[in-house]
């Protein structure tokens, strides 16, 4: 089976750019880190799209959400016909998301 594509909205680009920005402002290291990791679990959703976990909202779910969790943050995408996988949001799991979407 071919891979699937990842496209990244401008939204979820930012919001990786606000975390990595949050986290370097203590310590340049873990957020180089934690940004690595986000991006490898992303990577990873070429092979396997349906990794991530179906959201228990019900409208996320009719959306066709899934959350793919990566330590303290939540990497929101959807599959569009079966060939693409948009990651439309990243965010910090303590964050109340359901405004952002």
């Amino acid at each position: 089976m071919p891979k699937h594509l990842i496209n990244i909205t401008e939204a979820a680009e930012h919001d990786l750019t606000e975390i990595i920005d949050y986290i370097t402002k203590d310590n340049p290291a873990p957020a180089l880190k934690i940004a690595e990791k986000i991006i490898q679990n992303i990577l990873q959703l070429e092979d396997f799209p349906l990794i991530g976990t179906v959201p228990q909202n019900r409208r996320l779910t009719r959306k066709g959400y899934r959350i793919l969790i990566v330590d303290s943050y939540l990497v929101f995408y959807v599959l569009l016909n079966n060939e693409t996988i948009e990651i439309r949001r990243i965010i910090n799991g303590k964050r109340d998301y359901k405004f952002l979407l």
